[in-house]
C-alpha cells in the first residue's frame, strides 16, 4: 500500500437536518437522497459519509472530503447546497487540515483514507492543540515523548489513525481520525494514551464526535 506523497486537504463537514425536510414525501426525499449521491460522487474527489443521529446534540450527520485543493472542497459543497436536500440543512462544525509527512506514515498508521485502507465501520473525529510549553521543549524531548506515544498506539493494530494538520489554516493544531470498528477499543486507547507525557501538554482535544459508517442514500433516508 503507498504511503501519501502529495498533499491532500481534509474537510470533516458535519451537518444538522431542518426538521422540515421531515415533512416531506418520501418519493421527493428519496429522489434528493440519489441526486446528492450523485453530486458528491461525480465531483471526482474522496469521501465518506457517516451519521451521528441520535449520539449528539448538535450535528447529525458527516461528509468528510479529501481533495488535492481546497478549490475542489468548496465546488462540491456549493453543489450539494444547491441540492433539494442542501436547502434543508445547516452546518454545525466544519473542520479543515492537510496530510503532511509524519513518523505514523512510516508506521503504515496514518492516511488511511487516502491511502485506500478499507473504511471501518466507525470513524471517531478528534480535534486537538498542543500547549505552547510543547513547542517550547527541545526537538529530542519531544521525540522522545511522541516515541512513548507511539508504543501504546502499537498496541491497537485494527485502530487505523488518520493524522493531519490545521496550523495556519484552522482553529487546531492537529486534527485526528480514529477508524475502528469496535467503539470499546478506541476508548482503550484513549485510556491508555491519558497515561503517557504527551496528554500533559495537550491544551483542547474536545470535542470527539463518533460517527457511524452510512452510504449517502441510506443516511439520508434515515434522517426521517
Amino acid at each position: 500500500m503507498s504511503e501519501v506523497n502529495e498533499t491532500y486537504y481534509f474537510n470533516f463537514s458535519f451537518f444538522k437536518v431542518d426538521p422540515k425536510w421531515r415533512w416531506m414525501a418520501d418519493l421527493a426525499k428519496e429522489e434528493s437522497a440519489k441526486e446528492v449521491e450523485i453530486v458528491i460522487k461525480n465531483s471526482g474527489i474522496l469521501f465518506r459519509s457517516y451519521s451521528n443521529l441520535g449520539l449528539r446534540d448538535d450535528t447529525d450527520f458527516l461528509f468528510w472530503f479529501a481533495a488535492k485543493t481546497i478549490d475542489e472542497i468548496q465546488v462540491v459543497i456549493e453543489k450539494l447546497y444547491q441540492t433539494v436536500f442542501g436547502k434543508y440543512i445547516i452546518p454545525s462544525r466544519t473542520y479543515l487540515s492537510c496530510t503532511r509527512p509524519s513518523i505514523y506514515v512510516k508506521e503504515g498508521k496514518s492516511h488511511g483514507f487516502v491511502t485506500g485502507i478499507e473504511q471501518k465501520k466507525h470513524v471517531i473525529v478528534y480535534p486537538f492543540t498542543k500547549t505552547r510549553e510543547w513547542y517550547l521543549l527541545p526537538k529530542e524531548k519531544r521525540q522522545e515523548i511522541m516515541d512513548e506515544h507511539i508504543e501504546v498506539s502499537k498496541k491497537y493494530p485494527q485502530i487505523v489513525l488518520n493524522t493531519s494538520y490545521s496550523f495556519g489554516i484552522h482553529d487546531e493544531d492537529f486534527m485526528l481520525a480514529f477508524e475502528v470498528d469496535n467503539i470499546r477499543d478506541f476508548q482503550d486507547l484513549i485510556m491508555d494514551l491519558r497515561e503517557t507525557q504527551v496528554s500533559s501538554y495537550v491544551k483542547n482535544d474536545i470535542p470527539m464526535i463518533v460517527c457511524v459508517k452510512k452510504d449517502i442514500v441510506p443516511l439520508i433516508s434515515s434522517l426521517g
